[in-house]
């Protein structure tokens, strides 16, 4: 790793400030804020616990919603706090201000392996902004930055990067690490046959991340609402499927460059179709695909059908590393969830090694319970396309070389 680590900096009795990804799913429950998924959080626990253990005082900081730069509870950090609280089973301080006074005299007051949560960042207009001065005031109350927060780390924002101009080392965390380690160390020499599975609504997302992964992959699966603007693209009938109708110059722009570079670029074969978009909707298998068959007339494709699931499992089962990035159906609807569901059970079953990237395949593979059979799972959605695109995230650009 080109980066300094965690694991390569004394840190004993040190102020060690960690950016952590705390932006976590909640709900109210009898009056009390709920999380409904601490993920992100229990992924943030072996940094903590390493530098607990090594001796430092930590010091936490997140964003949570988006409160726009404005001081509003609804945002507040506090439940995150003491979730954590309940998973460390050590006590978390809470520091309500983010910068000054209040969490300079918490921290001065901490003992070594203490854990602080400081406020919501984004209460700060200046921390989406990058502001120098408030980059410094965060600086301020450590004498390490450690940036943990990978979800965070395409953003070039004060507690992600402005901060790391003022501190005397910054370092990535265990989990920052470990994303690099997946999405750029394995994705560079992979175990081929080295196949891509893609899904999500449109094409003009994943555009880069096609071109870049092209020169790499020799497989691409392709489902999801985006292989309906390459049906539009190779004139195959769409009937009322979500069609991106102004990307079809570059759909068959990817068509000819998956030729020229002999990388074999796969379209669902079949595909489920629907009259109804709801959980109760009775879709239909169409007839294998062809410019005369194509998605029948005012019914709209949901999700890749039964022969595309074979015939995507049996290249699944070939590869030596797969990455998926996006459902290949509506999966959150039961009816439309069998090809998605099929893909997950047959990267688990494959061997290879897996690498969810971030976003909504995350989500899929932990409703069907197999996320314990993946390799590796991103916590970034946006920060895993950038890196995939081979783009430079501002929050590990930041970091200081090893």
């Amino acid at each position: 790793m080109a980066k300094l680590s965690v694991r390569d900096i004394e840190v004993a009795g040190k102020r060690v400030v960690v950016r952590v990804d705390f932006n976590v799913p909640t709900e109210e429950h009898e009056g009390a804020t709920r999380i409904t998924d601490d993920t992100r959080i229990r992924e943030s626990l072996p940094t903590i616990g390493l530098l607990r253990e090594k001796g430092a005082k930590v010091i936490l900081m997140a964003h949570f919603g988006r409160p726009k730069g404005e001081r509003n509870l609804k945002y507040t950090l506090r439940p995150v706090a003491e979730h954590l609280q309940g998973l460390l089973q050590h006590s978390v301080l809470f520091s309500e201000e983010t910068t000054g006074d209040v969490p300079a005299q918490l921290i001065a007051q901490m003992r070594d392996g203490d854990v602080l949560l400081l406020e919501n960042v984004r209460f700060h207009a200046e921390e989406e902004a990058n502001g120098e001065g408030f980059s410094q005031a965060l600086a301020q109350l450590g004498d390490v930055f450690v940036n943990d927060a990978f979800g965070a780390a395409h953003r070039a924002h004060a507690s992600t990067a402005g901060i790391a101009r003022f501190v005397g080392r910054a370092a990535m965390g265990l989990l920052m690490e470990k994303e690099l380690q997946y999405l750029e160390g394995e994705l560079e020499k992979p175990a081929r046959p080295f196949l891509v599975i893609l899904g999500g609504s449109k094409v003009s997302d994943k555009i880069g991340v096609i071109k870049a992964l092209m020169k790499r992959a020799d497989v691409f699966l392709v489902g999801g609402a985006m292989a309906y603007t390459f049906y539009r693209a190779l004139g195959i009938g769409t009937g009322k499927s979500r069609v991106e109708a102004d990307k079809v110059d570059l759909a068959l722009e990817i068509l000819a460059l998956a030729k020229e570079k002999g990388v074999k670029f796969l379209l669902p074969v079949d595909n489920l179709e629907t009259q109804e978009f709801s959980a109760t909707a009775q879709p239909r298998a169409t007839p294998l695909l062809s410019k005369e068959n194509g998605i029948s007339e005012g019914w709209e494709a949901v999700d890749i059908g039964p022969q595309t699931i074979t015939l995507y499992s049996e290249e699944i089962a070939k590869a030596g590393t797969i990455l998926w990035n996006g459902p290949v159906g509506v999966f959150e609807l039961p009816p439309f969830a069998k090809g998605t569901r099929g893909l997950a059970e047959a990267v688990a079953a494959s061997g290879a090694v897996s690498i969810i990237g971030g976003g909504d395949s995350v989500t899929a593979v932990k409703q069907f319970g197999l996320a314990d059979r993946m390799t590796f799972i991103s916590t970034g959605g946006g920060a895993s396309l950038e890196l995939l695109e081979g783009k430079v995230l501002p929050g590990v650009a930041a970091l200081n070389e090893k």
